[in-house]
C-alpha cells in the first residue's frame, strides 16, 4: 500500500493553514511556521495544559516521507514529498484533536510527545537519547 496521500494536489500552505485552525479551535495560544531556505518545515504552537502553558513541536519528516517514495518506487519530487507530508501532519494533527473534543483527553496528552524543553528538542527526541529514562519496575 501506498504511503497516505502520495498523491496530494494540496499546496502545503492549505494544509498548514488548516493545522492552524484546528490547533487555534483546540485551545493554541501562538502558533509559528519554522522555515528553512523559504519552505515551511515545522509548525510550533503554545497550548494552556493543566500544567500550565507548554510548547509543543511538530517537524514535517520531509526526509521519511522521500526514504518511503523512494522504497515504494514512486516518483521522486520534491514539491510532491513535501505535500505529502504537510498533509499527513494535517490529517493526524486533525484526528488528534477530534479525540480531545469527543474522548475527554488532555490535549497535552495527544501531543506529549511533541512537548519541547523550550530549547527545541521534544520529549521523545529527549526519550530517544536516553535523556529521559522511564520508570519502569
Amino acid at each position: 500500500m501506498a504511503i497516505k496521500n502520495y498523491t496530494s494536489t494540496v499546496d502545503c500552505y492549505k494544509s498548514l493553514g488548516d493545522i492552524q485552525s484546528a490547533l487555534a479551535k483546540a485551545g493554541a495560544s501562538k502558533i509559528m511556521i519554522d522555515y528553512d531556505g523559504g519552505r515551511p518545515v515545522a509548525v510550533t504552537f503554545v497550548m494552556n495544559t493543566a500544567q500550565g502553558f507548554r510548547g509543543f513541536l511538530l517537524p514535517a519528516c520531509f526526509e521519511g516521507t522521500e526514504r518511503v517514495f523512494r522504497k515504494q518506487k514512486l516518483k521522486i519530487d520534491q514539491a510532491q514529498i513535501e505535500r505529502t507530508a504537510w498533509r499527513n501532519i494535517h490529517d493526524w494533527v486533525l484526528a488528534q484533536v477530534a479525540l480531545v473534543e469527543s474522548a475527554d483527553i488532555q490535549v497535552d496528552q495527544v501531543f506529549l510527545p511533541y512537548l519541547t524543553d523550550g530549547k527545541g528538542t521534544t520529549l521523545y527526541q529527549l526519550y530517544e537519547n536516553g535523556r529521559l529514562p522511564l520508570l519502569l519496575e
